[in-house]
């Protein structure tokens, strides 16, 4: 138990992962809360993620809230309200099917946030440069490319993309939304009656981009549930006919692409 959370120990919290920036994550004994905490080198990050996690709750997007927060030299600890519910990637094909309509719902919601009231960039350039740096530095997760690329040199994947990317800055100036910067189905979670989205979370990524960045990892994580690929095509021409959009399968490649590049 980090020493941030002592304070607060009639919680019970309990841990429930470690993730690889070396954040640890807890849930309160009721469930009603989460607490992710991290070393101090990693405070400035987490303190990003609060502020987007903060901004989001003040637009009518549904995801959790800010309920505490502490750092200092022993580290930074982020406390949030549960988004109450299953994540998405944790039910049937059968129940994500019934739930397609409304998270194309929830999802179209998001990118209508008007941009200009959006005080965080995770735009195209920046997503370039994430990657450089983590390529440079041999920190790519092979895990996270797709499986036709995970024995091709992670800096021979970049160059690849290199020449899309002016055209692509183009598009993105075009059609830059308030993007949710990971949106795969573990970060969508639905309400277990309903199953309409209960909530979006994990947003420390949450940003202005091409809303192709958003819509590729959500497509290309879904497969994963859906039975065979014809079913994944249809998936994804209601998911586009329900958000109102002709899917450029263009960018969407690009984007899926570039994002396992990012994560190192």
């Amino acid at each position: 138990m980090p020493a941030l959370l002592d304070a607060d120990g009639d919680a019970g919290w309990r841990p429930v992962t470690a993730g690889e920036s070396g954040a640890a994550v807890f849930r309160s004994a009721d469930g009603a809360r989460y607490a992710k905490c991290v070393p101090a080198a990693e405070a400035a990050g987490l303190r990003a993620e609060r502020d987007r996690v903060a901004w989001l709750d003040g637009q009518g997007v549904p995801g959790p809230r800010v309920l505490g927060w502490s750092a200092g030299d022993a580290g930074a600890c982020l406390v949030t309200s549960a988004v109450r519910g299953v994540p998405a990637d944790q039910v049937s094909a059968a129940d994500l099917w019934d739930a397609w309509e409304g998270i194309a719902d929830a999802v179209r919601a998001l990118h209508e946030v008007p941009g200009a009231r959006c005080p965080f960039r995770r735009g195209l350039d920046q997503m370039v440069a994430l990657a450089r740096d983590v390529v440079d530095r041999g920190a790519v997760h092979p895990e996270f490319l797709p499986a036709d690329q995970q024995h091709t040199p992670a800096a021979e994947l970049l160059d690849r993309l290199v020449p899309q990317v002016a055209l692509r800055r183009e598009q993105e100036a075009g059609d830059a939304v308030v993007c949710h910067g990971d949106l795969c189905l573990p970060n969508i979670v639905l309400d277990p009656r309903t199953r309409q989205v209960s909530g979006f979370v994990d947003l420390g990524r949450l940003g202005l981009a091409d809303r192709h960045a958003d819509l590729a990892l959500l497509l290309a994580n879904a497969r994963e549930t859906w039975r065979d690929e014809e079913g994944a095509r249809a998936a994804d021409a209601a998911f586009a006919e329900r958000y109102g959009l002709a899917l450029d399968d263009g960018r969407l490649r690009f984007y899926l692409h570039l994002d396992p590049l990012t994560w190192g």
